[in-house]
């Protein structure tokens, strides 16, 4: 894996063999960044990205200027990778939490300018978090809500999203506030 924009460009990063992980490829990544290109302003974006796993995301915004990334996982090695590689990166906008997302998502109060989420595929209750976010008013005015999933799912169901894109088995859908 690799950041493939900002300040930090080209930076190769290596998380362990061990992690339960099945991080977003760097095809998708890029497609998703050149869609947000055109929607956010990257310098001082707040965002919040569950089930960070390595932490690729939310490296990714890091290094594009975000001046707020708190990233959730449940995994403490995930956790424990991500604190220390945005420590060697001296990334001091990344806040890593380790936590159940559907607790944190319950109990947060903070609101954010974009919020991704990235659960494993299998998991049935993806449905469950834009109806959380959106009901805990969790995005800021003019914020957005990016959930990485199976391409065969569909999230449409829900009033605030706005469009699915598909890259071979993965798909980005996304909500607007």
């Amino acid at each position: 894996m690799r950041i493939i924009g900002g300040s930090l460009k080209g930076i190769r990063i290596n998380p362990p063999k061990n992690l339960p992980v099945r991080p977003t490829t760097d095809m998708a990544k890029e497609s998703l960044f050149n869609i947000l290109n055109n929607v956010v302003d990257f310098e001082g974006l707040t965002v919040l990205d569950l089930f960070s796993g390595t932490g690729n995301i939310a490296l990714e915004f890091a290094s594009r200027g975000a001046k707020d990334v708190t990233a959730v996982d449940r995994n403490f090695g995930c956790f424990n990778y991500l604190k220390r590689t945005a420590s060697e990166l001296n990334l001091t906008c990344i806040n890593a939490l380790k936590g159940d997302v559907f607790k944190h998502l319950e109990t947060e109060t903070k609101t954010y300018d974009l919020i991704f989420a990235d659960p494993p595929y299998d998991l049935s209750s993806i449905p469950l978090i834009a109806p959380l976010v959106f009901d805990k008013k969790l995005l800021n005015q003019g914020g957005l809500l990016v959930i990485e999933h199976q391409s065969t799912h569909d999230l449409h169901h829900h009033p605030s999203f706005s469009e699915k894109r598909k890259y071979g088995f993965s798909a980005f859908s996304f909500f607007n506030n």
